[in-house]
């Protein structure tokens, strides 16, 4: 009987090392599916709205508005780090879906709109210690893209 005395609170202590590395990684990759979801969301409102912009300012006023509703809708959803101009790629595309300049005046055939430069770094909910340190599982790119038709 005394030999049993600490053997249940050894067992828990193993479980539960396992039991929370199972919920981190869950809750890591879950926000790493969250912001992949948020970012294609934004980038589809994104080309939907550039896909109905007037011809006419397509260029000077479309492309603009595109990109600050990607950016918003984005950040509006949390993710981190916050999206930023520069994360925004906005391109006016011909029928082969090659891109072209967005011209004033000239309509399109489709428009793209994509995400670029964005990561996500997993080591902050699922770390692992080794034994030199903690292993680093660097970042992974988020590069969600949305092409739409022309329509007006």
């Amino acid at each position: 009987m005394h030999r049993q005395r600490g053997a249940a609170a050894v067992e828990l202590a193993f479980v539960i090392f396992v039991l929370l590395l199972i919920v981190a990684g869950t809750i890591a990759f879950g926000r790493a599916f969250w912001y992949a979801d948020a970012l294609t969301k934004a980038t589809r409102d994104g080309a939907r709205l550039l896909s109905t912009w007037p011809v006419g300012t397509v260029n000077s006023a479309g492309v603009i508005a595109a990109r600050d509703m990607v950016i918003s809708n984005a950040n509006a959803a949390n993710v981190n780090p916050a999206l930023v101009t520069g994360n925004v790629v906005v391109e006016c595309l011909n029928s082969t879906f090659s891109t072209v300049s967005c011209v004033d005046g000239t309509a399109p055939n489709n428009v793209r709109v994509r995400i670029s430069g964005f990561s996500l770094s997993l080591d902050a909910w699922f770390p692992f210690v080794s034994a030199s340190g903690v292993i680093d599982y660097g970042t992974v790119g988020i590069a969600p893209h949305t092409t739409m038709r022309y329509m007006n």
